[in-house]
């Protein structure tokens, strides 16, 4: 199974793009993961709320094929303990899916289309953190599931 980060828009803060780096090459002797970035939608001032969605998720629509499993980082998503996040994962590695690919939307979230080809939603927290931000907690959080999953003294209970 390959794992891969769909989000909308580059990394601008440099800290934050160290932190995913840090963890992506970390997870590398894991399991195959890429973080796949769309470009933001343009003139978005212009544009409803809704209409952002909607454009932001044609781009997302776009790079999804019929056998891959979605799941939408979204704040009405299932909460898990990283233990449990990490159950979750071994049961899609067992379960024969070739693509699981997590989806960070734009800062209104997603459109219905999006939420209807979606296969799962995920919550990281109550919280809400900026869309730059999530991507490093989150790749964090896939990172520490692998070694959860193997054993190895990175998370303590």
């Amino acid at each position: 199974m390959k794992i891969c980060l769909l989000v909308i828009g580059k990394t601008d803060a440099e800290y934050v793009r160290r932190g995913i780096e840090e963890y992506e090459k970390r997870l590398g002797k894991y399991i195959g993961y890429e973080m796949k970035v769309l470009p933001d939608v343009k003139n978005t001032k212009s544009m409803s709320e809704n209409m952002q969605k909607e454009k932001e998720g044609e781009l997302l629509l776009g790079q999804l094929l019929p056998g891959d499993w979605v799941v939408l980082l979204d704040e009405k998503g299932k909460e898990y303990t990283s233990c449990g996040f990490s159950t979750f994962l071994a049961q899609k590695m067992l379960s024969g899916i070739k693509k699981l690919i997590f989806v960070i939307g734009g800062p209104y979230g997603f459109s219905q289309t999006v939420y209807q080809r979606a296969n799962d939603k995920l919550s990281l927290s109550k919280m809400t953190f900026s869309h730059q931000m999530i991507r490093m907690i989150f790749v964090e959080q896939i990172y520490r599931a692998m070694t959860i999953m193997k054993g190895e003294p990175y998370h303590h209970e």
